[in-house]
């Protein structure tokens, strides 16, 4: 089993989603963060004053999968979530020992 966590621009989160599900994802965790990487924030008007944003919103989605759809749903997530615009954001992929589901009991892929 693998953990796919990957940044995405808000505005995907959908898209995204929409796309993971027909590619077989039966769930995902989202969460909402801010980061920066090569975009290193920028700077805004509001109310004639002049912000910096050091850190720029995105979402954190986390997808446990079996090994064998790894590489299947990270190109879903890649070429759903691509605007070629800088912050487009980055996908990681970790291994996963062990997963459970609690109200079953049922253990690793049949958990998933």
């Amino acid at each position: 089993m693998k953990l796919i966590i990957a940044t995405i621009k808000p505005f995907k989160l959908e898209e995204v989603r929409e796309a993971l599900t027909e590619a077989g994802i039966r769930g995902m965790m989202v969460t909402e963060i801010k980061g920066f990487g090569s975009q290193s924030g920028h700077t805004e008007i509001y109310r004639g004053a002049e912000y910096a944003v050091n850190f720029v919103p995105k979402i954190k989605l986390e997808i446990v999968v079996a090994a064998s759809m790894v590489d299947q749903i990270v190109e879903t997530i890649s070429s759903t979530a691509r605007t070629g615009k800088i912050g487009d954001g980055k996908i990681f992929v970790l291994d996963v020992e062990q997963a459970v589901r609690v109200r079953t009991g049922e253990t690793n892929d049949d958990a998933l």
